[in-house]
């Protein structure tokens, strides 16, 4: 069931995704992945018991917590869009996305049993990591990007299934995803400078 106030996690949703795919700091980038998930926890609270829900805020903390240690510095700057109208497009098709989530949301109701917020939550989550999946070159936008698409789905499939096993292989995925970004982002090899 839907609360009155269930605009707050989609706020929190929406503004988490624009910082993923607009900041250039990979500190900025690790808190916003975790108020994504804290707004996704807050989403599928409402759909699962909570301790079952609670399981995907420590998973992604935790994924958040490995990409966060094995940060080698500047893993973020792109090569090419990150001056004022890269970011102000990065917003303009940000809000593409948003129109596009907004205008399908509702008719996801007769497909899937969960309330409009929830179902915009995770279409935005699904839209904007798409979006940063094919703006990103570098792996720690890359793999925020699968994180983003990740939760989205997640969403997507809380609102139908409540599984502990379903649940368990998804945070492993997760955690998987995490320590290959790690693993990408220790062993990159430097870019050849001319």
């Amino acid at each position: 069931m839907e609360p009155s106030y269930s605009w707050l996690p989609l706020i929190l949703i929406m503004a988490s995704t624009l910082t993923l795919l607009i900041s250039e700091n990979w500190r900025w980038s690790i808190i916003a992945l975790a108020v994504q998930y804290l707004g996704m926890f807050w989403m599928i609270s409402w759909e699962w018991p909570l301790g079952l829900a609670a399981v995907k805020l420590v998973t992604g903390w935790m994924a958040g917590a490995v990409l966060g240690v094995s940060q080698p510095g500047s893993a973020l700057a792109e090569t090419g869009i990150t001056r004022l109208p890269g970011r102000g497009f990065k917003i303009v098709t940000a809000s593409l996305v948003w129109v596009l989530a907004f205008a399908i949301g509702p008719s996801l109701k007769t497909l899937l049993p969960a309330g409009t917020n929830y179902l915009l939550g995770a279409v935005i989550l699904i839209g904007m990591g798409l979006l940063q999946l094919g703006m990103s070159l570098r792996p720690l936008r890359v793999i925020l990007g699968l994180f983003t698409v990740l939760s989205g789905f997640e969403l997507l499939y809380a609102s139908v299934e409540t599984s502990v096993l379903v649940t368990g292989l998804i945070s492993g995925v997760n955690l998987g995803l995490a320590l290959v970004g790690a693993y990408l982002l220790v062993n990159q090899e430097p870019e050849d400078v001319q």
